[in-house]
């Protein structure tokens, strides 16, 4: 049975081979969810052996991309949980709007939709031309889709749900051109993001951010790795500025909380 193929000792030595040979640190990840992803990469693979899986990830390049794909989570859509864009639109961003420049790190972006529905709250509220995004990533492959702003056509009757409930100003396909079975987003929108690979759990503040994303990427981690995260998100936000975090997120058990103020009911804390 495949559920057996992999035990959680083997996790740990593929994890520990992962960091030796390419650098990254899957180490503090929460174990369920991890190994869960790399059994089913495991069956889907049809590998015989797990020192086959193992010689595998070690050395062969491309397919470590693969499983970069596979390991890493890439759940997301256009204006995800509306009401959170709602108040990015009325209570974050028109305080924002009196800075001379606004610098945002979209951090675990993933295939970008979340650097495009930000662009777009930016663009109506007319901050954009004076507003830069940062969307990083773990994996490369997942920044190359986002720096192409196009999204399966398909996809496009929930995303546009979703910016109408945010309180979306405009006609949704006037921000995107059609073309066989995907939409391209105009390319006014990612001129003013900047992509780039960036591993949260091992690489430094890049910047100093008024507002920084990271939503739905913390609950693949475990507690400590959470903490060590706010640390590197609390030194690369500039005093009032703003984190906000995913449905299922919270800043409450971290040590340096009370130096944060919520925002309303969503999960937008403010800097003291």
């Amino acid at each position: 049975m495949i559920s057996d193929a992999i035990d959680n000792e083997q996790v740990e030595i593929l994890l520990n081979d992962v960091l030796e040979s390419h650098g990254y640190d899957f180490l503090e990840y929460s174990h369920a969810s991890i190994k869960r992803r790399i059994i089913r990469l495991y069956g889907l693979d049809n590998f015989v052996s797990f020192a086959e899986f193992r010689y595998t990830v070690k050395t062969d390049k491309q397919y470590f991309k693969r499983f970069l794909e596979e390991i890493t989570v890439n759940v997301t859509e256009m204006f995800r949980d509306p009401s959170f864009y709602k108040s990015l639109r009325n209570d974050v961003l028109p305080v924002l709007g009196t800075y001379p420049f606004i610098r945002i790190w979209v951090a675990g972006c993933s295939t970008g939709e979340e650097a495009y529905s930000l662009a777009i709250v930016l663009k109506e509220l007319n901050l954009l031309n004076k507003s830069l995004i940062y969307a990083t990533d773990i994996n490369p492959s997942v920044l190359d889709k986002a720096k192409k702003g196009m999204f399966p056509l398909n996809y496009l009757k929930q995303y546009s749900e979703n910016y109408l409930q945010s309180g979306g100003l405009k006609d949704f396909s006037t921000y995107y051109t059609a073309n066989y079975s995907l939409a391209k987003f105009d390319e006014s929108l990612n001129s003013k993001m900047i992509f780039s690979t960036h591993n949260l759990v091992s690489d430094h503040s890049f910047n100093e951010f008024q507002l920084i994303l990271c939503r739905n990427v913390l609950i693949y981690f475990d507690k400590d790795l959470q903490h060590k995260v706010f640390n590197l998100f609390d030194g690369s936000i500039e005093k009032l500025g703003y984190l906000a975090l995913g449905s299922k997120e919270s800043l409450e058990f971290w040590p340096k909380a009370k130096e944060y103020k919520r925002v309303k009911m969503e999960k937008i804390w403010r800097k003291l």
